[in-house]
């Protein structure tokens, strides 16, 4: 018999394997992934948009901004299914800007499931003012 076996409690309710150590390795997971999942999708937008602009020549005199469908995501999804370059990577950065809007409701949720109602009403007030903050 392990050491973990003997000191486990026979009748531990299924909430108590969800601790605070295994929330941090979740939460450091879900970071991981979105930057990465994030990074992978900016650079496959970035090489389309130089296969695209290859024998474009490059004018550095004026500054020309992007189509203003970029700006709003229910318009970024016709762009996306054409294969547009630039909305991948739009698609990149708003994948980025979601990981830690993600991390911050997994903790509402893990500290819910902890039953830590200090830490869930923290969680909570930090995703209210990022939320607002995105929409104004």
């Amino acid at each position: 018999m392990t050491e973990q076996q003997k000191t486990a409690v026979p009748n531990a309710s299924p909430t108590s394997a969800f601790d605070d150590h295994r929330l941090e390795m979740l939460m450091g997971r879900l970071l991981q992934t979105g930057v990465l999942l994030a990074s992978i999708t900016v650079l496959i937008g970035g090489v389309l948009f130089l296969i695209a602009r290859a024998n474009q020549p490059a004018n550095y005199r004026t500054f020309s901004a992007e189509s203003a469908n970029l700006r709003q995501p229910s318009h970024l999804l016709p762009l996306l299914a054409a294969g547009d370059p630039t909305a991948i990577i739009q698609l990149g950065i708003l994948l980025l800007i979601a990981t830690p809007v993600a991390r911050v409701l997994f903790g509402v949720i893990g500290f819910a499931i902890e039953r830590d109602r200090l830490y869930t009403a923290v969680s909570v007030a930090v995703l209210t003012i990022l939320i607002i903050s995105l929409f104004r």
